[in-house]
This record gives C-alpha cells, structure tokens and sequence, in this order.
C-alpha cells in the first residue's frame, strides 16, 4: 500500500513560537521552521510508501519552496477551522480525485525524518483502519493514518495521543522509529533531534545561530 500524507505548515512568523526562549529567536525561528518543514516533506517524498505529499498553509514561501521539492501546495480552508480543520480538508481534497487512496498526516517539524523509519511506521498502519504514532514526549502524536475507506477524524493539538487512542485508532508501538516521533517544539527537541542526525536545510540553519546559542544546542 502506498500513502498519500498531509502536512500542515503554519504561517513561518507564527511558527515555533517556543523556541523564542532558546534556539530559533526572531528571524532564526522563522528560519529553522521552514528547514524542518523542507527536510520533512523531502524525506517524506523519498519513502517508498508515500505516494505523494500535499502540503496545507497559507505561507506563500513555505508552500513555493515545498511545491518546489514536488510537494502539491493547497490552501487552508475558508473560515480557519484550525489544524484539525486544515488536515481534514487536506484529505478530503485527496480523496476527492481518489476516492480510494489511504491517506495519513504527518508533522511538518521532524527534522531527523528517515525514510526507512517512515516507511516501517507505514507498513505498520497498513494492519488497522485507523492509527497513529505517538511523539517522542508520549503526549502528542506525529502520524495519524487512515486506510482506504476509513475517515481521516484528526483530533491534534494538546494531549492528541489520548484523544487519538479514545476514538479508536490503534497506536503504533514500533521501535527503533525515533525520527518519525522526534518533532520540535523547544530548544531541548532541537538538541535530540540534532544528535539523531538532521537533514541539510536544519543543519545549515542550526549553523548559523549565534555561537552563544548554537553552543547550547
């Protein structure tokens, strides 16, 4: 089975705001969430399981540079019903030309993506209706899949491992999967996720920050 994944990209000024307190403050914020969103979604398109990825923001450089990596770029839906609302209306515009395709979300901010690790987490996903892979912090979620037939249902934000496991959807259990749970929020995740080993557009940015902040990193 081959997957088609949404990722949502916020507007880049309003990206990572948690990262104002270490590394990524001001523009270096903005920076580093556009890399993460760049290596996630060309890791993601280099998985032999991802048929395709559709990327959903309103951020005219975001949705250019990913669109430029072979990312199709949708605009968030009329109304603003949130990430949840933008996920949705990512799936349904897939499923709107294939109403067969087994769709799933992925975070826009897992820098460390591998796509061997995806891949496996995939091939996991193929055994249920729904499910869904738990972050690296076990509070919130990084994949949420839904095979062919089966709604979307995202319920993200806060504590969306529990609400995840609560509506149904099985949880992926599988180890040796870090890259795909290792999103980033604070400059800790930034950290773990550099020593897992970033893709080129993070590491160039991380490099760039001021010594006195790349040193805590």
């Amino acid at each position: 089975m081959v997957w088609t994944l949404v990722v949502p990209v916020k507007p880049l000024s309003e990206a990572k705001s948690r990262l104002a307190g270490g590394p990524g403050r001001g523009p270096d914020r903005t920076a580093l969430a556009l890399a993460f969103a760049q290596d996630t979604v060309a890791a993601a398109l280099s998985c032999h399981a991802v048929a395709g990825v559709v990327v959903v923001t309103d951020d005219p450089v975001a949705g250019e540079r990913l669109g430029a990596l072979g990312a199709r770029v949708l605009r968030e839906p009329a109304g603003g019903k949130g990430l949840n609302g933008a996920l949705a209306h990512g799936a349904r515009s897939v499923r709107a030309g294939r109403p067969g395709a087994a769709v799933a979300t992925l975070n826009a901010d897992l820098p460390a993506l591998r796509a061997v690790e995806l891949g496996r987490v995939l091939d996991s996903a193929e055994e249920f209706p729904r499910s869904f892979l738990a972050d690296a912090a076990g509070i919130g979620t990084t994949l949420l899949a839904a095979a062919p037939g089966m709604e979307l249902a995202p319920a993200f934000e806060g504590q969306s491992r529990n609400r995840h496991r609560a509506s149904g959807a099985h949880e992926i259990e599988l180890t040796d999967v870090e890259s795909v749970r290792r999103d980033v929020d604070t400059a800790e995740d930034l950290r773990a996720a550099l020593a897992l080993g970033v893709g080129p557009r993070t590491a160039a940015a991380a490099a760039v920050l001021p010594q006195r902040v790349a040193d805590r990193t």
